[in-house]
């Protein structure tokens, strides 16, 4: 069996090339420095995937979509999933979009999340290809693609808006973040870490997550309605408004206000330790 990975030079090729061969294949990737081309890839795979940054992904779907078969199972790894799988229906070949919740920087891919979506496979592909990934120790979450962006526009879009807003805060307000560390506290450290691990990465992708989401809009729009409400009950000097405005978060959000306590005291202590 081949399996090739269109776009496979880079990291999350890499990452995944070996949970590949481990499975029984024997891989092959292409990419800007390869002499193997998509379309060597799409001619002689059994399995395909690609990995290509999100707005090129459609357009590289649609130049091996004629080469492919029914016999040939084709995915891809972009952090979206309606438009990329909406073009790879237009081939012949069995479909399942796939989303790595995590970046190429972790060392294995245990105990991290894959959203699946299939939508053109038989029940037996379907469960020998998940069994790939469940013997190396991933979750398997299965979704459809218009619940996969639904969800991406809150699990990614709000958490990368909002951490955003505040490194671009900090800036607006001419903060130097080394005069802030003898203050610091584990949650600022935290937050921080989250604000410096955004940053130190590639922007593309995240305006690509941002902005070619479809649903995102409305995700921001409710986020600055929020903002607005919270920042006039601050204004107002309201403490009652202010226990009814976090009350209500804190009942919408139930049990896992106390997970988030564990979670979060259990980070800090390893923080302490270290």
């Amino acid at each position: 069996m081949k399996a090739g990975i269109i776009g496979g030079t880079g990291k999350m090729g890499m990452l995944f090339s070996p949970v590949f061969e481990r499975a029984g294949y024997q891989v092959i990737v292409s990419g800007r420095t390869t002499d193997v081309t998509s379309a060597e890839i799409a001619q002689t795979c059994d399995l395909i995937i690609v990995s290509v940054p999100i707005r090129d992904t459609v357009q590289v779907i649609q130049e091996i979509a004629p080469l492919l078969t029914k016999e040939q199972l084709l995915c891809d790894f972009t952090s979206l999933k309606v438009a990329p799988v909406a073009a790879m229906l237009e081939s012949k070949a069995q479909v399942i979009g796939l989303h790595p919740m995590f970046g190429p920087t972790v060392s294995s891919i245990t105990r991290q999340t894959i959203v699946m979506c299939p939508v053109r496979v038989t029940g037996t592909t379907l469960s020998d290809f998940r069994h790939i990934f469940l013997r190396e120790g991933a979750v398997c979450t299965i979704a459809t693609p218009e619940e996969h962006d639904r969800m991406m526009a809150i699990v990614q879009g709000l958490t990368h808006f909002v951490t955003i807003c505040m490194a671009d805060s900090i800036r607006r307000l001419d903060v130097d973040i080394g005069k802030t560390e003898p203050f610091m506290s584990p949650v600022y450290q935290i937050e921080l870490s989250l604000v410096g691990r955004l940053l130190s990465q590639d922007p593309a992708l995240y305006a690509d997550i941002l902005e070619l989401n479809p649903f995102v809009p409305e995700v921001l729009a409710a986020c600055r309605e929020a903002a607005g409400e919270l920042s006039g009950i601050i204004q107002d000097g309201d403490p009652g408004a202010f226990t009814t405005f976090f009350s209500r978060d804190t009942r919408h959000l139930g049990t896992y206000c106390g997970r988030g306590q564990e979670l979060t005291d259990a980070l800090i202590e390893c923080m302490v330790k270290k």
